[in-house]
């Protein structure tokens, strides 16, 4: 692009606990490849922003514990682009710690705020999204959120509620945002995917940096005092001790409920491009190619005889065979196997920690 001040965040801290036994607290579902195309979802995210910004204006903020492999997966970023957490606080001290740190050196700052493990299919369109939506928050202190086009009546995200009556008049794809809408009951949500102005917030967001800060001093003034003083180490030797010190003080709070569900000028970009936040084995056995059969299969060595609907995920080193199976997922990770239903994959957690024990 001809504009140099796009930068993108990857917030990449989470721990991925509903891919069990292929997530693990040690190599979480975004370090991993999960759809078996060669390359990991944090770096397949990166690969989506190519055109829109150069590697030294990516950022990903994420774990002490996994900064050697955010650096082995991503060696193009810049190490002082990659802003380590002392622990887990949600998403509103993350975006706030990589917001402040950017607007030191780059105060024109238009940024772009994405999840390290969603999969988008059609990078072209995402694009083409990605640079007007930068274009709209460019020089204005709108705060834009993509909300996605729904396919299904899903419990499992939240909605965001527009105002479809008249879009903006410096975009015609914007729209104002009326509500945010939590996860819904099946009813709910059958009710949502009935009415043209409701979409699934995907929590990515496009606003610049000076909106960012603006926003975090009116609505959280508390977090916005901490990444002050904390700023003051910034791009210095000191500067991880001191987040050390001070990121556990700020509280664990969503952006959501931190920021957007209070903001005045709140708008949604409706986009289609084939996104899923890719939460489940559920929503990978979605996004993922099937047999004739319904049965989505990774892996070079499997064979599925008399099996439908099933979800399966296993090594390369590993010959499967599976007879007469419905409606399951089947994985194998580092000599751990899971056969569960699909029905039941909400219950991983439990059977991650019942393996455990």
């Amino acid at each position: 692009m001809k504009s140099n001040t796009n930068h993108v965040i990857i917030m990449a801290g989470g721990i991925g606990s509903r891919f069990w036994p292929m997530s693990t607290p040690e190599r979480p579902k975004q370090f991993i490849d999960v759809l078996g195309c060669g390359r990991t979802l944090i770096q397949l995210t990166a690969d989506r922003f190519k055109g829109v910004c150069p590697p030294e204006h990516i950022w990903v903020v994420t774990s002490k514990g996994f900064a050697s492999l955010v650096r082995e997966q991503l060696p193009e970023i810049p190490k002082e682009n990659i802003l380590l957490e002392p622990c887990m606080r949600n998403t509103a001290p993350c975006i706030a710690y990589v917001a402040w740190k950017i607007a030191m050196r780059y105060p024109k700052a238009n940024l772009v705020v994405t999840p390290a493990d969603h999969v988008v299919m059609d990078t072209a369109e995402f694009r083409r999204v990605i640079t007007s939506a930068l274009s709209f928050t460019k020089d204005s202190s709108a705060i834009l959120t993509l909300g996605m086009k729904p396919s299904r009546p899903e419990t499992g995200y939240g909605y965001i509620e527009a105002d479809i009556q008249s879009a903006s008049p410096k975009n015609k794809e914007v729209y104002r945002v009326s509500a945010f809408r939590e996860k819904p009951t099946p009813v709910l949500a059958a009710e949502y995917i009935a009415q043209p102005n409701y979409y699934w917030n995907a929590g990515i967001f496009v606003w610049n940096v000076q909106t960012v800060i603006r926003a975090m001093r009116l609505h959280q003034p508390e977090i916005a005092e901490i990444m002050e003083d904390a700023s003051l180490s910034f791009y210095s030797l000191i500067e991880q001790m001191v987040i050390d010190e001070l990121f556990p003080k700020c509280k664990s709070i969503s952006v959501d409920y931190a920021i957007m569900e209070q903001a005045k000028e709140m708008y949604v970009f409706p986009a289609d491009f084939g996104w899923s936040d890719l939460g489940t084995w559920g929503s990978l056995h979605e996004r993922t190619e099937k047999d004739a059969f319904n049965n989505a299969a990774i892996g070079p060595n499997i064979h599925l005889i008399e099996s439908t609907n099933c979800m399966v995920h296993t090594p390369e080193n590993k010959k499967v065979v599976i007879q007469g199976l419905d409606g399951y997922i089947i994985a194998e990770k580092d000599n751990t196997l899971l056969i569960c239903k699909l029905t039941e994959e909400q219950r991983i957690k439990e059977f991650s920690q019942m393996a455990a024990r």
